[in-house]
């Protein structure tokens, strides 16, 4: 059941009305003091947790993905006018969701969920009472099997699933004249004959056969673009259609470095070699570098850097805040950034907003 719709009905329509406020009334944060990112604020309060935003080619609209209070403890994807403020739910409010993406120019919204998944109740319920019976339980992000990327429109209608095969699908994007979309998928785990190592691999760690893939937006010609035993994810277009960002793990699992690559699948190339966890990057609109997130100054200190699009210089930090700074993106017109940080009171992730300077990228990069 639409959970927005619940709040309304349950007399919890302040929450709507706060979280269309948000981003005016917030208190400020502070991004550090390399002076990348100036006016920083908090943007969303009322969820229980919120992160991974992303705005339309336009600027007028903005999706993320978003906990909040009720009867499904798993993310759900929610849309933003940023003209009037008004959010609304799109995904269906059953199961997980994750990795949300808007049409460049179309009235349509990309995630991935497990709403089919016959058991996604059940596990709704389950993670519920996990919860309450007060046992923590160690981060591990969860590659369920019944992941599929869907389309809808904005008012979370016409739902449409683009994959529907068995294995993890996710971290979806339109290419910037949406006529591709760049995904993760371990597909092959289940559709193709493993070798007995690639299998015990996989019965370890099922992010091992994770690779990169290409195909129409409608969901045909799929093609697959990396081909290795760890895990590659997170894929984005460069501002001109022509390449793909995205970062792959070691084979342990335990470093994660920034590669890009033509939209063929030819010439990969790594741009970071930090030995650390590096991952979410994500281009410039200007096409000149690229800002991802890194634990270089600590294993959960997360924090924003930048690097040119040939990985010839050493990468910059731009943030200097204990905890969590990652999942950044840039406005389309390159002069905010938005990004996802605990730097809160009850160090839960939330959105943050600042403004971003271009130029001193730039001449810390040595690009001018």
């Amino acid at each position: 059941m639409n959970q927005l719709k619940n709040f309304t009905q349950s007399g919890a329509a302040p929450f709507i009305r706060n979280l269309l406020a948000a981003a005016c009334c917030l208190v400020m944060a502070q991004a550090g003091a390399t002076g990348f990112i100036t006016d920083a604020r908090q943007i969303s309060d009322q969820e229980v947790r919120a992160g991974e935003g992303y705005y339309r080619a336009d600027g007028k609209w903005l999706v993320y993905q978003a906990e909040v209070a009720g009867e499904n403890p798993f993310y759900q994807i929610y849309l933003k006018n940023l003209a009037s403020g008004k959010v609304q739910q799109v995904s269906p409010g059953i199961g997980k969701t994750t990795c949300s993406w808007v049409h460049p120019d179309q009235e349509k919204v990309l995630f991935s969920s497990t709403h089919d998944d016959p058991e996604a109740k059940a596990k709704m319920i389950a993670e519920i009472e996990q919860r309450k019976s007060g046992q923590r339980r160690s981060y591990a992000w969860d590659y369920d099997e019944f992941y599929d990327i869907y389309e809808t429109d904005f008012e979370g209608k016409n739902i449409r699933n683009l994959t529907s095969t068995r294995g993890y699908d996710a971290e979806a994007s339109w290419s910037p004249d949406g006529r591709l979309i760049a995904f993760a998928s371990n597909r092959r785990a289940y559709l193709e004959q493993l070798s007995s190592e690639e299998t015990a691999l996989f019965n370890q760690n099922p992010s091992s056969m994770i690779d990169i893939y290409i195909m129409d937006a409608d969901g045909s010609n799929v093609k697959r673009l990396t081909h290795t035993n760890s895990y590659d994810g997170g894929p984005f277009f460069s501002p001109d259609g022509k390449r793909i960002v995205w970062r792959r793990f070691s084979e342990n699992g335990q470093e994660a470095e920034i590669f890009t690559m033509n939209i063929d699948g030819s010439d990969q190339k790594q741009l970071t070699r930090l030995n650390k966890m590096s991952w979410a990057p994500f281009y410039h609109p200007s096409n000149q570098y690229i800002i991802f997130a890194t634990n270089v100054q600590g294993h959960r200190n997360f924090e924003l850097y930048i690097v040119d699009i040939d990985g010839k210089k050493e990468p910059v930090r731009v943030t200097e805040e204990d905890g969590f700074d990652g999942l950044p993106v840039f406005t389309p017109d390159g002069q905010y950034i938005t990004w996802t940080s605990d730097r809160t009171p009850d160090h839960k992730g939330r959105l943050f907003h600042g403004k971003w300077n271009h130029e001193k990228a730039l001449e810390n990069l040595g690009l001018k």
